[in-house]
This record gives structure tokens, C-alpha cells and sequence, in this order.
């Protein structure tokens, strides 16, 4: 048992298990998703929606080695530990009793197959996971792995369940000493010359085109619509590695007055959209993008709403119409919402503690001085909690009906599909959907504050967080822009090649990590410049000292002309690599019908970037750059690092 400053409680065990090359595997993974699947999980169902505990999760890695299965619950403090380990034990000793259903297995193996299938529609992944692979042994192992889920039967679940998931084979954290012990021998990794020697591959997937990335051949090949409810769309249909497809879909509604104060109801009513819909429970959501072998995300905001989907040429109609069951028909469930307010307040409870949440939090406010009567205005993080305590699904279902509409909304669709499908779909859930209320956008104008340096004593950890902040007049559009972009990359913004990284992480080790962003709008003139440092709590005053001084060597000095050409380089080449990501290309796209942009505008900015000199960017730096002006906030266990000493 460990008893450390915190906010809420965890229960977890763990099993020894076999190496991920062994025939024993594949039924170990299919039983860690029956396990804590969410929301069909036994270990969900028994202490989440029992409003036991907050959120479980486990997880069973494929190694060279003998491995494990981790399982971790998380509580809230008015939750009862060992009622908690009671039950989760009980659940995990009945897996012998009580074998997993036909249904249970087929749901696992759906997902895990899924998630198989979608791995090689991204060139990147196949690079990574064929890596993982390698580092086991053999990156065949990952097909014979594939193959091993399609051929688990039941009796191999209950078989894997009766060898492994024995007391004797646990660890909760307290020791118990037995005069013999049940001790279960984990086989070796098998010969694996013998065992991939003679695999045969399957059919290959679609290789897909060679796609030119370039600004010119993106606008040429976008092509624009609108729909009569004000929905514009931009799509790029292109041969792509197993006829992957991604879209995104942006619903953008309310108006400063009509938001005021429901920041926490309108994050609810995105949360809620994949939680069910009139004809579709959340479970029966989840088995459908399963079977579809597809990815849908929701997210957003108290203004806008996003979809964000990966799937495949002939499935993209049948997520675009689940999206759209999302977007129009929500169910708003009431057992839905109580556990979604569990899960945020266990989640926020948990950040309390902690130095990064606590610092960012504070950066925020300080550099927002919004009244709390502005939809602007940043919650602290206990305020934030009592409104979610205070939030009813009522709230919730009136902002949905209040605010949500399609007549500000975009769509962006990269990859291979049927273009008049999809318009097809888009037509019958978007075409007449329009909100209540009128849209009008919150504006973010350029706000002066005044320096301060702040300090949160954050007892018992380890990590100390710092970060430094500066609101500055300037968007995207702004002359000086260009000269900020790549002046922050140098700065800190490239990492281990930057200024902040080189002086603070390598040659004086007093960060593990470290950086600088820059933001320009694009619809106001405003922007910000910030950067951060994780480190031990005792290198607080050296962090902040050298984190000032490099900035003041920059204002002074400036940055050389080969580092500007060296950065200006990483920065084209990271660009090009972004515009080839049909995920990044997709989002491009629809915030840009938002901006009313092409691509055209990312070639002037490279162009402008291309042109500028060293004392080009040394002229803008060091007109924006004061430290006088920056807000400062550090979060650590500064008290234990800096005691003080009493006369």
C-alpha cells in the first residue's frame, strides 16, 4: 500500500502472462478487452456504471519476454476502496466460472481486428508497429498475431483463464506469505526461426497514388461545395494505402450572449453526442464503427462540435450516416450523463495535485482576465468541478436544442471514396438543420497584461511545472508573423535543436523537457507567445534564470544566419510532411472553409518565410520579446524543496 498526496484513490493487480509470441497470447489480449472494454466491459459494467469507481483500464503488452496484464481502477475519495478490490477480484476470479459469452468473444475479437485492419491504412504506423515487432523477434510475429485472434475459441479463453488468473498469480499491492505457493511456470518464447520460417503472407492492401503535396496540386485537386443550410464542404478524392478516407465535420453555433455561463453545459452536449443516439444505444454505436472497422471521435466546445472519422472507401457512407444520427437524433441518457460527470470530476479531482495542470490553469486566467459574466472567462479548477456537481442533464439537453444547427458547419473529406454517396448522406442529416440561435463568432482581441510571476505549492511531487506567457498584437496576418513563426522555432519551438532546449536541457541539464510555442489568429489581431520546462522542484530559480537570459540573449544578439537557414529547412520540410497526412490535410481543409482560405495563403506565408534575413527576424524578436511584460508560473513541492528555516 502507498500513501502519497493525491485526490483520488486507485485499486489495481496485475498477472504474470506469456510472451507475446506464444500461442497463449491472442486469448490474453481478446480477455483484456472483455475485461474493461468501455461500455461493455465486465470490469465496466461491475464498478462504473455501479458508480463504484470512476473509470477502469488495462492493458496486456506483446513482449519479447513473459509479460502481464495490468488492471487499474480509479476512485473518487467518498468511494470505498476495498469495496472496490472486492469486487474486482471477485470479477476477475469468476473468469473461470464464468467464461466469457459468444457475444463477449466476437465483440473483442471485432475490435482488436479492427484496430489490426486500420494499422496499415497509415504508412507511418506499418513503420512502427513493424518495429515493435522486430524488437520481439520477427515482424511476422504481428500477422501470426492477427491470425492467432481470428482462430481464439471459447474453450481457449476459458483454457488461458483457469492457467493464468489464479491468486497465487497476482500482485494488489500486499504481500502474503504462503508455505507453498501456487506458482504457475510462464513458458519461453518459442523457436522463432521455426515458428515464422515458413509464413506466407496474405493478398496485399491497395498500395494507393503517389500524391504530390504541394500547395498548387492541393487547391487543384480540392474541390468545393455548399449545402441550402449554409453547410460548405471541401474533398479531395485521391487513391490512398488501403482506401483509407478521412473526414472531419465542424458544427459551429451560439453567440456571446447565449453562452455566457454554459462553457460546462456545452462541453457536456459534445461529450454526450456518442453516448447514444434515438435508434442506437452507446454500445450498439461502438459495435457498428467495430464492424465497420472505423474510427469516430467527438469532440468540442460550448461553440462548436467536431466529428472527427477514419475508415475506408466503401464504409465511409454508413459513418457518415452514424456521424449524422450523432449530430441530429442524441439521445441524452440519463445513466450516460451521471457517469459522464463521475468521469470528468474523478479526472479533474485528479489534476488538482498536480504541477502541470495547476500551472497551466493559473497561465491561463492570468493571461484571460475575462469576469466570470463572459463566456471567455477561464474557470478555475475548483470552480469547474462544483459546476459540473451543480450541471443537470436538463442543461445539457436545452443547450443542444438552444444552439445546435448546421448552418455555420464544414466538411472535409480526404481519401478514396464516392463522392455523390457521400453528398448523399451529408444531404439527409445537414441540408435543413438549422440552429436556433444566430451565430455570431466570440472574438479574442488582443488583451495587455501586466508581468507578474506567480508560485503554486504542489506537495509531494517529484515533477515541478513552469511556464511563461505573453499576449502579443499580432495575427496571422500581421507583417510580422512570418519573422515570429520561425524566430520561435529557433527559439524553442524546434526542441532539441532549439535555443531553450540546448542551453536549459542539454548543457545544463535542469529540464527534461522544454519548449516555446507562438499563436497567431486568424480572425482577430492577436496572438501569444509561450513556453514551458518540466523539471525537479529544487531548479526552480535556475530554470526561470536561464530561461530569461536566453531570451535576452536573443533580444541583444539575435540568431545567426545559419541558424535561420538550418530551422528555416526544418520548418519547410515538417510543413511538407503535414500537407502528406490525410488526418492533417483533412482538418486543414475544413478550418480553412471556416477562414475562407486555399492553400495558397500556407505558400505565401512559406514564401515570406523563405525571404526573410536574420536581422528580418532579429528586428521582430526583439520588438515583441520583454520579459518585463511575461507572466510567469511555477507549480512544484517547492516548500520541501526550499524549507524554511525558522529562527
Amino acid at each position: 500500500m502507498l500513501r502519497r498526496t493525491g485526490d483520488v484513490q486507485v485499486v489495481s493487480c496485475s498477472y504474470h502472462t506469456a510472451p507475446g509470441s506464444h500461442a497463449d497470447y491472442p486469448a490474453i489480449a481478446l480477455i483484456d478487452e472483455i475485461l474493461s472494454n468501455e461500455p461493455a466491459g465486465r470490469l465496466y459494467k461491475a464498478l462504473v456504471e455501479s458508480k463504484k469507481a470512476s473509470y477502469v483500464w488495462s492493458f496486456a503488452p506483446s513482449l519479447k519476454e513473459p509479460g502481464f496484464l495490468y488492471i487499474n481502477a480509479t476512485l473518487r475519495k467518498e468511494n470505498s476502496v476495498e469495496e472496490v478490490k472486492e469486487i474486482l477480484l471477485k470479477t476477475l476470479d469468476e473468469l473461470k466460472s464464468n467464461p466469457p459469452t459468444a457475444e463477449e468473444l466476437e465483440r473483442a475479437k471485432s475490435r482488436l481486428l479492427k484496430q489490426w485492419n486500420l494499422s496499415f491504412n497509415s504508412s507511418d504506423r506499418v513503420g512502427l508497429t513493424m518495429s515493435e515487432y522486430i524488437a520481439q523477434g520477427d515482424w511476422r510475429l504481428y500477422f501470426l498475431y492477427r491470425d492467432g485472434l481470428e482462430k481464439v475459441t471459447l474453450e481457449d479463453i476459458t483454457n488461458v483463464a483457469v492457467k493464468y488468473f489464479k491468486p497465487s498469480n497476482r500482485t494488489v499491492g500486499i504481500f502474503i506469505p504462503d508455505d507453498q505457493p501456487d506458482r504457475v511456470e510462464v513458458p519461453a518464447a518459442p523457436d522463432l526461426v521455426s515458428l515464422v520460417g515458413d509464413y506466407k503472407g496474405r493478398e496485399l492492401i491497395a498500395e494507393g497514388e503517389a500524391f504530390d503535396p504541394s500547395y498548387d496540386n492541393i487547391d487543384k485537386r480540392t474541390f468545393k461545395g455548399q449545402l441550402p443550410s449554409g453547410l460548405k464542404y471541401a474533398v479531395i478524392n485521391k487513391e490512398n494505402r488501403g482506401d483509407a478516407v478521412n473526414a472531419v465535420i465542424t458544427l459551429r453555433f451560439g453567440n456571446p450572449k447565449s453562452l455566457a455561463g454554459k462553457s460546462v453545459a456545452g462541453d457536456f452536449a459534445a461529450s454526450m453526442l456518442d453516448r447514444g443516439t434515438k435508434s442506437m444505444s452507446r454500445q450498439d454505436i461502438q459495435d457498428k464503427l467495430d464492424a465497420l472497422k472505423a474510427r469516430l471521435s467527438v469532440y468540442g466546445s460550448m461553440s462548436s462540435a467536431t466529428f472527427s472519422i477514419e475508415t475506408t472507401h466503401e464504409n465511409l457512407p454508413e459513418v457518415l450516416d452514424l456521424a449524422g444520427k450523432m449530430a441530429t437524433e442524441p439521445v441524452f441518457d440519463k445513466n450516460e450523463f451521471e457517469k459522464l460527470k463521475n468521469e470528468q470530476l474523478a479526472f479533474l479531482e485528479e489534476q488538482l495535485s498536480e504541477p502541470g495542470s495547476r500551472a497551466s490553469n493559473l497561465l491561463q486566467r492570468l493571461t484571460n482576465p475575462y469576469p466570470k459574466t463572459d463566456p471567455r472567462y477561464v474557470m478555475t479548477m475548483e470552480e469547474e468541478i462544483e459546476a459540473i456537481k451543480a450541471l443537470r442533464l436538463e442543461d445539457v439537453v436545452s443547450f443542444y436544442k438552444e444552439n445546435y444547427g448546421a448552418g455555420h458547419a464544414n466538411v472535409s473529406i480526404v481519401g478514396d471514396f464516392d463522392k455523390p454517396k457521400a453528398e448523399n448522406v451529408l444531404n439527409r442529416y445537414f441540408k435543413s438543420w438549422k440552429s436556433p440561435s444566430k451565430y455570431e463568432r466570440i472574438t479574442n482581441p488582443y488583451k495587455q497584461v501586466n508581468g507578474a510571476d506567480e508560485q503554486i505549492n504542489t506537495p509531494d511531487k517529484a515533477n515541478a511545472m513552469f511556464y511563461a506567457g505573453l499576449n502579443l498584437p499580432i495575427g496571422d496576418n500581421h507583417p510580422d508573423y512570418p519573422a515570429m513563426v520561425i524566430g520561435n522555432f529557433m527559439l524553442g519551438g524546434g526542441f532539441l535543436n532549439s535555443r531553450l532546449a540546448t542551453r536549459i536541457r542539454q548543457k545544463e541539464g535542469l529540464s527534461y523537457g522544454v519548449g516555446s510555442w507562438f499563436y497567431g489568429n486568424s480572425l482577430d489581431e492577436s496572438g501569444s507567445f509561450g513556453a514551458y520546462a518540466i523539471y525537479a522542484p529544487e531548479n526552480r530559480d535556475k530554470v526561470q534564470a536561464a530561461f530569461i537570459d536566453e531570451i535576452q540573449k536573443v533580444v541583444k544578439e539575435g540568431f545567426t544566419q545559419e541558424e535561420l537557414d538550418a530551422a528555416r529547412s526544418g520548418w519547410i520540410q515538417s510543413q511538407m510532411v503535414n500537407r502528406a497526412q490525410d488526418r492533417s490535410l483533412a482538418n486543414k481543409l475544413s478550418n480553412y472553409q471556416f477562414l475562407n482560405r486555399n492553400l495558397q495563403w500556407d505558400k505565401s506565408l512559406e514564401d515570406k518565410i523563405t525571404k526573410l534575413t536574420a536581422a528580418d527576424v532579429n528586428k521582430v524578436m526583439a520588438k515583441y520579446l520583454d520579459t518585463q511584460k511575461m507572466v510567469f508560473v511555477k507549480a512544484g513541492d517547492f516548500e520541501k524543496a526550499f524549507p524554511v528555516i525558522k529562527p
